[in-house]
């Protein structure tokens, strides 16, 4: 079933973004080369805890930290520990979610650590870039597939492999709930898009093959082939009239022009 949030319960989640776009500031401004994943683990639960809220991965069917932290060929699900330190060159993505006043937001970045190839670097600016260009059909009346079509078109266009056994989901009072939003697929198709629909739009592109696999810990998510992933997500809502709001990047206005 997909819950449709009215005026006040989008607001909670407005403060709820808010709280999760500081810490995830924090958390970009903290990564540097010699760190483990388990430290930056343990800041964004202090950061989340300031802040009187739940880190909502703690526990999470069984999910052992706060954040995900996935390096290079790791696509999402990287669990921090202590041996796990964070390299000079290396892709760092970064996912976070946490619950204020029983309501969640979720939301993640990749960033490369010191100095890293152009290579890199295009690939983290692409995946952002097919984050807009999917937020953007975001828009009642439009539809799911609307979203992962422009995502998809997008990686492709520079040879990227689109992740196709993950998607963005809706997210409200549960961090999943209904509606899948998949980064691929027809314009035109899936589910009808309407206004008060939370969504998480979450593109995951590999430099190379789309194809996965699951290691032994049962929750890191790997390419196939070892190529570098990215990953960039927001929590959003779909508004009545115009472009969607992103619950979890506070000021930022979307327009129609291309980012």
């Amino acid at each position: 079933m997909i819950y449709l949030k009215n005026a006040q319960q989008i607001e909670c989640m407005r403060k709820a973004g808010a709280i999760l776009f500081e810490v995830l500031c924090r958390l970009r401004e903290a990564i540097k080369p010699g760190m483990s994943t388990a430290e930056l683990d343990v800041y964004a639960e202090q950061l989340i805890r300031k802040h009187k809220a739940i880190p909502s991965f703690l526990d999470y069917n069984g999910y052992p930290a706060s954040i995900c932290a996935s390096l290079n060929e790791e696509v999402v699900h990287g669990i921090p520990a202590d041996n796990v330190i964070i390299q000079e060159g290396d892709v760092l993505s970064v996912d976070c979610g946490l619950i204020l006043d029983g309501w969640q937001s979720d939301s993640a970045f990749t960033v490369g650590v010191g100095q890293i190839s152009p290579e890199k670097q295009k690939l983290i600016q692409v995946t952002e870039e097919c984050f807009f260009k999917g937020v953007r059909q975001a828009i009642a009346g439009n539809h799911v597939g609307d979203i992962g079509h422009a995502v998809q078109e997008h990686a492709e266009s520079h040879g990227y492999g689109v992740i196709r056994d993950l998607t963005g989901h809706g997210i409200g009072r549960n961090m999943h709930e209904e509606p899948s939003i998949p980064n691929f697929g027809k314009a035109g198709h899936g589910v009808k898009l309407r206004p008060g629909m939370a969504l998480a739009i979450e593109p995951m592109i590999a430099m190379g093959d789309w194809r996965v696999e699951e290691l032994e810990d049962g929750w890191t998510i790997v390419t196939a082939d070892s190529s570098i992933c990215s990953h960039y997500e927001h929590t959003i809502v779909v508004n009545e009239n115009g472009l969607p709001e992103l619950l979890s990047y506070p000021g930022f206005a979307l327009t129609e022009e291309a980012q």
